[in-house]
């Protein structure tokens, strides 16, 4: 069982490592899990990671690998010596690929548990068909989870809307990660498939990813106690 503080991550979308550490200080303890994404890592670079992690914090390396499979694996085995316990890569990277990174996440009995993007939450389904996709975007979900769990990956990154589908489709056991998520009443900035919180969990999500509701609010540890409660 994932447990209620477990399930919530909370992006650190900042630009440098002090303003991400001042996000830190003001949650607490109440916050296990952060994800450092392409935006801080740039920024900061591996030292960020290190610090969340001897503070205590698991991080979620979202930096979304998308390369050749020797390539990948590499970038995953530095992030399994980083010591992150969880990253993510593109599904459309293909088997290969997929494989690669989880074998090279599983080396030295290590748990770093690979999960693979499936469609970005910022794309609706004309963007998808101006890639090139013609599937409608809810089988393009599927097709793409489908290569990235049976090339062993933990779970998948895709919109709440999309994971009651796949749990039907593959059962409970692989984590489903939601970003777009947004307190009702929140704006959605540049997010296409948005639920709440409480939508996301509803629909099968094991953790849901949630930035700058929480991080720009005027009393974040405020917003993130009324998020706690929608996903009770």
């Amino acid at each position: 069982m994932i447990s209620l503080r477990e399930r919530l991550i909370v992006a650190l979308d900042v630009s440098s490592s002090a303003d991400a550490q001042k996000i830190v200080s003001t949650l607490g303890d109440s916050v296990h899990i952060y994800k450092v994404g392409m935006q801080l890592y740039t920024a900061a670079g591996p030292d960020i990671v290190r610090s969340l992690i001897s503070s205590g914090r698991k991080v979620f390396l979202d930096l979304k690998f998308h390369d050749i499979p020797n390539t990948v694996a590499a970038a995953v085995r530095e992030a399994r010596q980083l010591g992150v316990s969880m990253l993510t890569l593109h599904a459309a990277g293909g088997t290969k690929m997929l494989l690669a990174a989880t074998e090279a996440a599983s080396e030295k009995d290590a748990e770093l548990q690979v999960l693979a993007v499936t469609v970005l939450t910022s794309m609706d389904e004309q963007d998808l068909h101006e890639t090139g996709v013609d599937l409608p975007l809810e089988e393009q979900v599927a097709r793409l989870a489908s290569i990235a769990l049976d090339a062993g990956c933990a779970g998948v990154v895709s919109s709440a809307r999309e994971v009651k589908s796949l749990r039907a489709r593959f059962g409970g056991n692989f984590l489903a990660v939601t970003p777009g998520v947004r307190p009702a009443g929140s704006a959605h900035a540049d997010q296409a498939r948005v639920t709440t919180p409480a939508e996301a969990i509803a629909a099968g999500a094991t953790h849901i990813v949630v930035g700058r509701p929480i991080t720009a609010a005027a009393n974040p540890a405020l917003e993130l106690e009324k998020i706690f409660q929608q996903i009770a």
